[in-house]
């Protein structure tokens, strides 16, 4: 009997949220006080906007010091190692700072559809969906509100959120800012759209998407590794999205080899095939219909001969 114990409290320690340990040795206290440090004058994101989001200023984000929340929910539309039986406790956050101009998200992102959320409420969205059996907590557009999301973790944590933490993202991520979620984020997921500056320049509202992608995709390796899944269920590491774009199958090609040869050629990807022409898509013509077939076979082609074997099997 008692050995059953131990090996239970051994399975218990290894499947223990990262921030629990965060918690527990006063590390919370700190990244607190720093990030409300950065948006003091803001530097949460590439974007370097320096306005104080503590007096509520805003910039390219339009969020002040209170996060926009559009929905919280268990979602089982996610990759089936997030949504095992009771679903991905989702949160999506309104606003974005690379705003696609074809987001599928469109009045979230570019609207800022949602409700102003105080941070206490934000943490109990957390619990709320700890409650209804959610395998993890999966916070979708969190990039702008970095600081917000620690100091809501934080409450959560002492109110007794245990699962994993899922940092959901376009990938246009400040290196500072996922500095100070180490330690904190155990599944980090981040959608690569672009390999180029260039073409990213076009489509979204920055210059260096794809720069700044690469830098951030491979500090979140570093911090969690590849991913790790028991029992169906992923526990912590990495999952990268790559939504597939008409006509782009050579930056497809290059996100691919990227991944092999400078993050990980065991890189759990999903290839996603689900583009269509939203938002402000219909102006521009070569991305005004929805993706071809085609296209998404031979991107799954393109993947498997650059030696990447853990695909998302949800197509």
């Amino acid at each position: 009997m008692n050995s059953f114990i131990f090996i239970l409290g051994r399975l218990v320690e290894f499947y223990k949220s990262k921030y629990i340990n965060a918690l527990q040795s006063g590390l919370f206290e700190e990244k607190v006080v720093r990030a409300r440090q950065i948006l003091k004058d803001c530097t949460a994101c590439p974007r370097r906007c320096h306005v104080n989001r503590l007096q509520d200023e805003i910039g390219e984000c339009r969020t002040g010091y209170h996060p926009v929340i559009s929905s919280f929910f268990p979602h089982f539309g996610e990759e089936a190692p997030l949504v095992g039986n009771h679903g991905s406790g989702t949160i999506f956050i309104a606003g974005c700072n690379l705003r696609c101009l074809f987001c599928q998200n469109y009045d979230t992102s570019h609207l800022l559809e949602g409700r102003t959320t105080e941070i206490t409420q934000f943490s109990n969205m957390m619990l709320k969906l700890q409650k209804m059996g959610c395998h993890n907590i999966n916070i979708v557009t969190p990039s702008h509100i970095v600081p917000q999301l620690i100091e809501a973790l934080k409450y959560a944590a002492e109110d007794g959120l245990t699962i994993p933490l899922v940092y959901n993202s376009s990938g246009y991520d400040s290196l500072e800012s996922l500095r100070l979620l180490d330690g904190l984020v155990d599944i980090y997921m981040p959608d690569f759209k672009f390999f180029h500056n260039k073409r990213a320049a076009r489509y979204t509202a920055v210059p260096d998407y794809a720069t700044i992608a690469r830098k951030a995709i491979r500090e979140m390796h570093r911090q969690v590794g590849d991913l790790v899944i028991k029992g169906g269920i992923a526990r912590r590491g990495l999952l990268i999205r790559h939504l597939v774009m008409p006509g782009m199958l050579e930056d497809s090609k290059q996100i691919f080899e990227f991944i092999v040869k400078e993050i990980s050629p065991d890189t759990y990807l999903n290839i996603m095939p689900q583009y269509r022409p939203t938002g402000e898509a219909r102006f521009y013509k070569e991305i005004s219909n929805a993706l071809p077939y085609s296209d998404f076979r031979k991107a799954l082609e393109l993947a498997y001969t650059s030696g990447l074997q853990r695909l998302d099997k949800n197509f």
